[in-house]
C-alpha cells in the first residue's frame, strides 16, 4: 500500500494525506506555524492508536460474542520529554453495553494487543528515505 502526501500551497504548513480513495488534510498548529486546518502528523500517530484500540475490540466483541454496544478511546499525549526519547500516550476505554466485570476486563487486555499499540511499543520499524 501508497500513502501520498502533496503540499497545500495555501497554507504555510498544510498537506493533504492520500490513502487508497480517501483525502484529508493535515497542518500544524497555530503555535507550530499552522493554521490548525487539520491534525498535525503527532495528532494522526495518536488517533492511529485510539481507532486501532477501538476497532480491535468491536472485531473481537463480535467474535467472541461479548455484548459491546459502543466503544470510546480517549488519548492523552505528553511529549514534555519527547526530545529525551519517552513520548507517553494515556488511553483510557470508555465501553457501553450490558458487560460483566470480566468482559470489561477481557476487553482492557485485548485493547493493549491491538497492531498499533504492538507496532509502537514491540516492533523494530526501520525507515529509509530517499530522493526521488
Amino acid at each position: 500500500m501508497s500513502i501520498s502526501v502533496t503540499r497545500d500551497l495555501s497554507q504555510p504548513l498544510g498537506h493533504v494525506v492520500h490513502v487508497r480513495d480517501h483525502q484529508f488534510v493535515t497542518d500544524g498548529s497555530i503555535e507550530e506555524g499552522g493554521t490548525d486546518s487539520g491534525p498535525s502528523p503527532h495528532d494522526l500517530y495518536d488517533a492511529a492508536l485510539a481507532s486501532c484500540k477501538a476497532m480491535t475490540l468491536v472485531w473481537y466483541a463480535g467474535r467472541k460474542g461479548i455484548p459491546l454496544r459502543d466503544v470510546k478511546v480517549d488519548v492523552v499525549r505528553d511529549a514534555s520529554a519527547e526530545r529525551q526519547g519517552v513520548y507517553k500516550l494515556a488511553t483510557v476505554l470508555h465501553l457501553g453495553g450490558d458487560l460483566t466485570e470480566a468482559q470489561r476486563q477481557e476487553l482492557l487486555t485485548v485493547a493493549g494487543k491491538c497492531p498499533v499499540h504492538k507496532l509502537m511499543t514491540t516492533v523494530t520499524t526501520e525507515i529509509t528515505t530517499a530522493l526521488a
